[in-house]
């Protein structure tokens, strides 16, 4: 069989969607597809359950429903589909009336920037979509806080032009994130010092009744949007949490649902060969050997998806990295994911990948089209002639795609190439759908809860259980009238909890010492 040939057969296209699957360097053979029919099978009847409505998260006993933002006709209950039908207008009127100038600021001004406040999915599918999508058409202009360090805190609002015309939104699913909350107590407090009435500059996206959502509406926040308990933060991107934001920047949202729609509609066939997502978690199952001793490096040859490894460390990491599978069994599973982008990381990464330790498998991702919108070539000219020959810029983002291929390809590095045909709301939703599918899959492949996150909360108890150590300790030092040194607070505390305290007051002197410097 020859070289083209070969490459054929490990050459996926799905002209429903305009997207394609290269397997060329970690090709499939017919005796893997073969053996792997069943277990295949077994995933998308599980899939087909989980759709229709079957507790697929027993950790939590709860239902897992983001495929039905995009469609709410699969929602289980006239209740659910309303709730969700009823939200998407809901937030399309409302950025209506925000480009329209019928929703004003507080000092009776037009809105021109979104300031988000989240964590975790809640800033990190925004801040994917909003990079991949943004435009200088964009009828408002998006920033992000998305962690509790009030440096990055204080920066970004500074690099807010005007907060008299910034709208805030305030994202939490529990409405009791402490990272978000303190993002919005700052926040707040920066408003009030510019004597502007916060809540009329306020927009919370939470679960009903939650502490947020009764916060905002006991202090008349412009608008509250809501999350639903079967929606996990990861898998929120279809939700008010995606959809807001990018409909207030102006882009296309029923095009973004479209393709999400029309990719889970691809992504539930049970033929193997016409399952993109299939295919992929079928892939990644073979390159890991179903152990997670193997890194994904992803690699997208295009700007706009500078953050898609971000995003999908979450999606990935968080949903597979687990100690037990479905059974109880110890297996400490998961799927480390890093990565940047295109040709910027070749100087950074690609001299291990080849040379290094072959613990890995690239996903590359390709995007044929170079323009996004028009307009961004006002003042630069994309198809302009850089080499003799026709050769652009775009051309040699190719070229060097193709040849950081071929070049681990020759030390038997693997890998996966997905093809996008160019870079629209449309085919971002696509690409969000088609790899909260591959997770779905591959997690049932591994035989684990890819739905619950049990490391992230035992992280925030232990997190709660420190500061009530600082509380303690700053009582103490109140009391006792003494300097915060662990020598006069060590014999209050426990051995587990004194290495914890010589951490805080190592913060609590290095503060003193700041503020007796100015």
């Amino acid at each position: 069989m020859d070289n083209f040939q070969k490459f054929k057969n490990n050459f996926f296209e799905f002209p429903e969607i305009g997207i394609s699957l290269d397997f060329g360097s970690a090709p499939f053979t017919e005796s893997f597809l073969a053996a792997e029919k069943e277990r295949a099978k077994l995933a998308v009847d599980s899939m087909l359950k989980l759709v229709a409505g079957s507790i697929a998260n027993p950790d939590e006993n709860q239902l897992v429903g983001h495929y039905w933002l995009r469609n709410p006709s699969l929602a289980p209950s006239a209740e659910i589909k309303t709730a969700i039908s009823t939200e998407i207008e809901k937030i399309k009127n409302f950025a209506a009336k925000i480009h329209s100038g019928e929703i004003k600021t507080s000092s009776n001004q037009p809105f021109k920037h979104i300031l988000l406040i989240g964590i975790g999915g809640s800033a990190l599918g925004p801040m994917f979509v909003g990079h991949a999508l943004k435009s200088s058409t964009d009828k408002l202009d998006l920033k992000i806080i998305d962690n509790t360090d009030p440096d990055g805190i204080a920066a970004t609002i500074k690099a807010i032009p005007s907060l008299k015309q910034t709208l805030v939104i305030v994202i939490s699913k529990s409405g009791s994130t402490k990272e978000t909350r303190n993002g919005e107590l700052l926040v707040a407090n920066a408003f009030k010092r510019a004597l502007l009435d916060f809540p009329r500059h306020a927009v919370a996206i939470t679960m009903k009744d939650s502490a947020l959502d009764r916060r905002a509406a006991a202090s008349g926040w412009l608008e509250r949007f809501h999350i639903w308990s079967h929606t996990g933060g990861r898998t929120s991107q279809t939700s008010a949490v995606g959809l807001l934001p990018g409909a207030l920047q102006g882009w296309d949202t029923e095009s973004f649902l479209q393709g999400a729609r029309d990719m889970d509609e691809l992504t539930i066939r049970p033929q193997t060969v016409l399952n993109p997502a299939l295919l992929l978690a079928l892939a990644i199952l073979r390159l890991t050997k179903s152990k997670s001793d193997r890194s994904m490096v992803v690699l997208p040859y295009k700007d706009r998806l500078e953050l898609l490894s971000r995003y999908l460390q979450q999606l990935f990491m968080e949903s597979l990295g687990k100690e037990r599978d479905l059974d109880g069994k110890t297996v400490n599973q998961g799927l480390a994911i890093y990565g940047n982008k295109g040709s910027t990381d070749q100087h950074a990464l690609v001299q291990q990948l080849r040379d290094g330790p072959n613990n890995f498998f690239t996903l590359f991702i390709e995007v044929l089209k170079d323009d996004f919108y028009k307009s961004e070539r006002d003042l630069c000219d994309t198809d302009l002639e850089v080499e003799e020959g026709g050769i652009t810029a775009g051309d040699y983002l190719q070229g060097f795609y193709l040849g950081t291929r071929r070049a681990l390809e020759e030390k038997g590095r693997e890998s996966i190439t997905v093809v996008l045909p160019e870079i629209s709301e449309y085919t971002i939703g696509a690409l969000i759908a088609l790899f909260e599918r591959v997770v779905g899959f591959y997690a049932s492949f591994i035989n684990v809860n890819c739905y619950n996150q049990p490391g992230v909360e035992a992280g925030k108890k232990a997190a709660a259980e420190a500061l009530e150590i600082k509380k303690r300790a700053a009582k103490l030092i109140a009391e006792k009238n003494c300097q915060p040194n662990f020598e006069n607070l060590q014999e209050y505390f426990s051995a587990n909890e004194q290495a914890t305290l010589f951490k805080i007051l190592q913060r609590i002197k290095t503060s003193e010492i700041k503020k007796h410097s100015y």
